[in-house]
């Protein structure tokens, strides 16, 4: 009687679909660490906050996630944390202020007040009068792509007010600021 390889082939079968199950497994994670990588990259760029001119929202020394993708596929909305790049192009430095005016309004500062096509701008939030009007105090008028920004410290921040920084171009603007990751006693999404 001749002896059957019946169970030496199921052997084998049993070990070809583990190697199989390990190699799919293998792939599926690399997949999944490579989405990561990108969804990081896009979502997750992080800045240390360097000044308090966005205090108390944003304090120096906090480091901040932004959101590089959103911007590409939505708008600039009024009352955003942007982060933008001066105006030395991809080698300046990464700023943080909030959208005030977009783009097609006058902006024009008075008494302490904002005015945004002649109407008083009243925020969601308390920030104190803007003792320093600067270039806004005539009223300036923002081009098709063009943003006025203010830091949250409204007496304390070098932002469109003054000619050295100006309007921000939608070019600029390197995405949204929306979570701050450090310190952990001040994590949380930034509004």
């Amino acid at each position: 009687m001749a002896k059957s390889n019946y169970g030496s082939d199921i052997k084998r079968k049993m070990k070809r679909d583990r190697n199989k199950r390990i190699i799919r497994t293998l792939v599926e994670v690399v997949l999944v660490l490579l989405a990561s990588a990108a969804v990081a990259f896009l979502f997750f760029s992080s800045v240390m906050i360097q000044e308090n001119s966005m205090s108390p929202t944003l304090m120096a020394g906090d480091r901040v996630f932004i959101n590089r993708v959103v911007y590409a596929i939505g708008s600039v909305h009024r009352g955003d944390l942007i982060a933008y790049r001066g105006s030395g192009g991809t080698d300046s430095g990464i700023h943080v202020k909030r959208v005030i005016a977009l783009p097609g309004e006058t902006i024009q500062i008075r008494d302490g007040l904002i005015l945004i096509d002649g109407k008083t701008y009243i925020e969601n939030r308390e920030f104190p009068n803007i003792t320093k009007p600067g270039i806004a105090a005539e009223g300036i008028r923002l081009g098709s792509e063009e943003y006025f920004v203010l830091g949250d410290n409204r007496n304390n921040s070098e932002d469109s007010r003054f000619a050295d920084v100006g309007n921000i171009k939608k070019r600029q603007i390197y995405g949204s600021v929306w979570f701050i990751g450090q310190p952990f006693s001040r994590t949380g999404f930034v509004g």
